[in-house]
This record gives structure tokens, C-alpha cells and sequence, in this order.
């Protein structure tokens, strides 16, 4: 299941990142210095070993690129600018201010400056250039074995991939088709639609040269490029832009290919875990394996590293350290669950579904029925309900509500080096291709098909299965789903559904326990949780700092261009608003 991958050498990576704009001018400096070493092009791009070393470099590069870490943002940047934006979460910390590259997005306050979108729009650039060297280098006339063929089509379909996540991120990106001469400059695609057409035209004509996963336990299927995951981009690309009887022939082939399928409902957790690395479900992951060269470029540089730190409970604003129950990683508690979320989670699934059971916690289940290696593990609950030996100090936890996260809470098994979760990234699981096929199937008048879809979701996470559907039924079933997954913000996009987030940093919840702290005069007290200990508190620091704050019709239905491109490209158009 796990490989180790090695960066391959000879591969001319300077003249590429600066054609697609993302240096600074400094840096030009280096194309000056002699490379030693290095196997010329002409005498590299030959045979079908070189093959395969040229698509195991453009993997390498997706996987420090899309889900890791380079330079020097310690985060993940692409899963940050997916899901940051939508309405569904707090970015949350110690206090405000406190990881702000987070919290500038959550609350639309960020510029063409933002670490993460800057980021997250490069090093997309970054990893589709490694694709096309493939494509160059041993497509069209050169593919003459099927194994060159295969490389090619596989560096296809990443690059698609990219493509289509640059394009439904900041609307009509360059079209990264080829890698670019010295002193090209791209230009803006033309049409968004048709952007997102091409990705999906990219992908059905690969499939030919593809494997397609041997079944459903072909674990190594699920870490490299398949039918399946070609099919499944098509969809998607097909339904971003509105055509939604192809995408739901494309996604289609995948279900009916019966290569997948939903693991059960009591394996759901593991989906979010290295329990679930390669799992039936999966459609498509980064393999995060160590290579011989150790913990830097084995580790760090290709999982996520920080980002189960961040987004980790605040385990020193707690008495009692509940971690100790996952992975013991105290985290910094940058991830905040509204309560309206949590209310509409009970509404639609209940306390007892093995969905909601893997996705959020409360409060109280997770301070008095946490095991903590200390004396109050022999309280009764009802003396633990009145013990100042546990819960929240006085600090309370900014940006939560009266259910904490825990979908992305790294278990043990998840880390290694203390922070860096080793779990394989997952890009695109069996269960979103069956929300986005009810989708697309129901707006073609395949009304029994979108119900089938939804319906084994809803059978697996341990909830009642419709009679009827309509699409607000698979909106607040994809909702719930694929929380935190990058793509609530992408469908909200889509659907012109921006009430949620017009007032997005205007309100964030404080949660207090009572047992350490009373409320104070002149605070908004907003609700108090079951036995009364604990409480909320409505902040608005944003708005007393005088931010501005919240979604701009017109403005953030794109992602700016970073600065540094639309300086170093002259033929880049920023988009409207910024």
C-alpha cells in the first residue's frame, strides 16, 4: 500500500515557475548559476523508465503541493482555501488575531496578499507544471509504448485536476496547458464554463490509457490515478460548469464500474484516518510515506505537518487534557464548529448516528467522559458535572460552540514526529461522487437514480432513508458529509448561496464554563447548555477593531490573483473587486 518516492533529478523546474509568474525578480538571478549534475533533457526524456521517474516526480510534486508544505507555510494551504470561506466553521484560536492567515479568510478580510491564497494559487501552478513535463516531454508522437502512454495519461488527469480547482477557485485562471517557453506570459482563459469543459475532456480522453482499479480492495488503486478518478474529475468539472447530463454520465462509470463503495457505518471514522488510507472509498489519495532521506523531505514537506496542530483542541484551556483520549497533541484550537451547524446535524441526523458520532462532540460528553489519567477518572458523572478539577478555565475556548470538532482530530496512529499526520490526503472519496451524481442525475430527470445516491448515504451513516428528494435535500446532505472536505465553499459558490456568509466575522461564539467562570456584566449572553455549566458569549472583536468584514457580492465569488503574479505577469487580470 505505502511507497516510497523519490524526487527524480534532471527536470529543468526553474524556467517553468517563472513562465507561469511566481518569482520574484531577485530570483531570475538564479538562472544564471551553472546547474551541476543534472542529466540534459535531450538525454533524459527517452525510455519508459524515464517515464515513469518523470510521473513519479509530478505525484511527488502534487503531494507537497496540493497537500502539504512549502515555502515556509507550515499549513496546507489548499485545504485551508477550500473550506475557510464557507459558512460552516469558525477559524478559531486562543483569542482573535491568533493564527489571522486563517482567520482574515473565515471572515472574508483577506487581500491578493494572503498567505493562503498566495499559497494555495502557486503551488497549484507548481505541481501542474511537473505534469505537463510529462505530457511534453512523452505525449503525442513519443507515446509509443503503452507504458509512456499510461505516464501521459496520468500526468492528464492531475493536471485536469489542478486546472479545475484553479478554476472554480479564481474563476478564469490561465490555462496551464503546456509548459511555457522563457518570456511567455499566459493569459486569462476566456470562459469559465469552457475551462471546466476542457479539464473534463482532458480526463475522458486519458481513460483509454488508464488502469482502472482491479476491485475493491485494490489498495494501490487508490493512491495513483485511475478510470475511476479521471470519471469522477470529469463529473465534477461537467457539473461546475452546468452541463449536468454529462457529469452524470461520467459519474456514472464510477459507480456502475462497482470498483468502490461506501465503507459501513462503523468504519465511518476511519475515512478521516491512516485506519482508512486506501480504503474501498476512496477514489483518489496522496500517498504521505517517509523516503530514505529522512524526516524533512520524507515527512514534512509531504503531509500536512501543522495543520492537526492548528486545528487540534486547545488543550491547555482545558483543566484536564482531553487529547489524551486521540493523540495527546496539544493543538492550538484553530477550528470552530457554529452552533447552528451542530443544531442542524442534530435535526437531520440525530446524537446516535455513526456520522455525527465521527464529525462533532459536545462539550460535555467530551469533559466528563474523556479519560485523563488522573483522580477525577473515578468521579461519578454527576460528581464530574460539579468538579472544578475538569473542564474549560477561565480562558473559555474562542471561536467554539457547545460542540468542538472532531473529524479532523488526529489519533495516535495518525502522527509521527510528534505533529505530522501521516495519513494519506484524501482528493475525492466514493461518497462524493455519489451526492454530486444525485445532483447532476435529479437536474437531468433521473429522479429514482438521485435518490438511490442519497439514500445510501444516509442508509450508512445510520439515518432513515428518503421517499422523495429535491435539491435542497442533497444540499443539506452534502453539507453534512463532506464537512471540512474543501468543498462547502465551492458549492455555495455555485449556487449563489451567500446569506450564511454575508455576516461572516460580525458574531463569534466564546464558550465559557460556569464553574470557572461567571458571565460578566455587559456581555451578550446567547445560550446556556444542558446542566446549565456551560455557556456562550457573542464577540464581535472584528468589528470592534473596525474590520471590515463579511462576503461582498461582486468581490469574493473569486479568490484574488496572488500580488506576486499579477506583478511579474503583465498579461494577468486581477479579478473584479480586488
Amino acid at each position: 500500500m505505502k511507497k516510497n518516492i523519490v524526487k527524480t533529478t534532471g527536470i529543468a523546474f526553474l524556467s517553468g515557475l517563472l513562465a507561469v509568474g511566481t518569482f520574484t525578480s531577485c530570483s531570475e538571478d538564479l538562472l544564471e548559476v551553472p546547474q551541476k549534475g543534472v542529466v540534459a533533457v535531450e538525454d533524459f526524456y527517452k525510455t519508459d523508465a524515464d517515464a515513469q521517474q518523470a510521473i513519479i516526480a509530478a505525484y511527488d510534486q502534487f503531494t507537497r503541493d496540493v497537500t502539504g508544505f512549502n515555502d515556509g507555510f507550515t499549513y496546507c494551504p489548499f485545504r485551508f482555501v477550500f473550506n475557510l470561506c464557507g459558512d460552516d466553521i469558525y477559524a478559531a484560536g486562543e483569542f482573535f488575531g491568533d493564527n489571522d492567515f486563517a482567520g482574515e479568510m473565515n471572515e472574508f478580510r483577506y487581500d491578493s496578499g494572503s498567505a493562503v491564497v498566495t499559497n494555495s494559487y502557486n503551488h497549484l501552478c507548481y505541481a501542474a507544471y511537473y505534469a505537463n513535463l510529462v505530457i511534453k516531454y512523452f505525449g503525442g508522437d513519443k507515446a509509443d509504448t503503452p507504458v509512456k502512454k499510461q505516464c501521459v495519461a496520468e500526468a492528464r488527469v492531475l493536471r485536469a485536476y489542478i486546472q479545475m480547482m484553479l478554476t472554480i477557485g479564481w474563476g478564469n485562471p490561465p490555462l496551464l496547458d503546456h509548459v511555457l517557453e522563457p518570456g511567455e506570459y499566459p493569459t486569462n482563459c476566456a470562459d469559465h464554463n469552457a475551462a471546466l469543459e476542457w479539464c473534463a475532456q482532458e480526463c475522458l480522453d486519458a481513460v483509454e490509457d488508464l488502469p482502472a482499479r482491479e476491485n475493491k480492495n485494490d489498495k494501490n488503486g487508490a493512491v495513483v490515478v485511475t478510470q475511476g478518478f479521471a470519471y469522477g474529475v470529469a463529473g465534477k468539472a461537467y457539473l461546475f460548469a452546468g452541463k449536468n447530463a454529462a457529469a452524470a454520465a461520467a459519474l456514472e462509470e464510477v459507480i456502475k464500474s462497482g470498483k468502490y463503495a461506501l465503507v459501513p457505518g462503523e468504519r465511518y471514522a476511519d475515512n478521516f484516518h491512516i485506519e482508512g488510507d486506501c480504503n474501498e472509498e476512496k477514489i483518489f489519495e496522496t500517498n504521505i510515506e517517509a523516503c530514505a532521506i529522512g524526516q524533512w523531505e520524507g515527512y514534512i514537506q509531504k503531509s500536512t505537518w501543522m495543520e492537526s496542530q492548528i486545528w487540534n483542541w486547545r488543550s491547555d484551556h482545558f483543566k484536564a487534557n482531553p487529547s489524551l483520549n486521540y493523540s495527546g497533541l496539544d493543538g492550538w484550537g484553530g477550528l470552530g464548529v457554529p452552533q447552528w451547524i451542530a443544531d442542524e446535524f442534530i435535526q437531520h441526523d440525530g446524537e446516535d448516528s455513526y456520522r455525527f458520532k465521527a464529525t462533532i462532540i459536545p462539550i460535555d460528553e467530551l469533559v466528563y467522559n474523556s479519560v485523563y489519567n488522573l483522580p477525577v477518572d473515578n468521579l461519578s458523572l454527576e460528581e464530574k458535572k460539579v468538579s472544578t478539577d475538569l473542564g474549560i478555565t477561565e480562558k473559555g475556548l474562542y471561536g467554539q460552540s457547545f460542540y468542538l470538532p472532531l473529524k479532523p482530530i488526529s489519533r495516535s496512529a495518525d502522527l509521527a514526529f510528534g505533529n505530522q499526520r501521516l495519513n494519506n490526503f484524501t482528493i475525492m472519496r466514493y461518497a462524493e461522487v455519489l451526492l454530486m451524481y444525485a445532483e447532476a442525475a435529479l437536474a437531468n430527470g433521473q429522479k429514482t437514480e438521485a435518490l438511490d445516491a442519497v439514500n445510501q448515504i444516509r442508509t450508512r451513516a445510520g439515518i432513515a432513508p428518503l421517499t422523495d428528494i429535491t435539491l435542497d435535500d442533497i444540499k443539506a446532505e452534502k453539507k453534512i458529509e463532506l464537512w471540512l472536505e474543501g468543498c462547502r465553499w465551492a458549492d455555495l459558490v455555485r449556487w449563489g448561496d451567500f446569506e450564511g456568509v454575508e455576516k461572516a466575522g460580525q458574531n463569534v461564539s466564546q464558550l465559557y464554563d460556569r464553574l470557572s467562570r461567571t458571565p460578566q456584566a455587559g456581555e451578550e449572553l446567547t445560550e446556556t447548555f444542558r446542566d446549565n455549566r456551560f455557556y456562550l458569549v457573542k464577540t464581535h472583536v472584528a468589528i470592534d477593531n473596525k474590520n471590515t468584514v463579511g462576503f461582498k457580492a461582486g468581490k469574493h465569488e473569486r479568490f484574488p490573483f496572488p500580488t506576486n503574479s499579477v506583478s511579474i505577469n503583465p498579461n494577468l487580470v486581477q479579478n473584479p473587486g480586488w
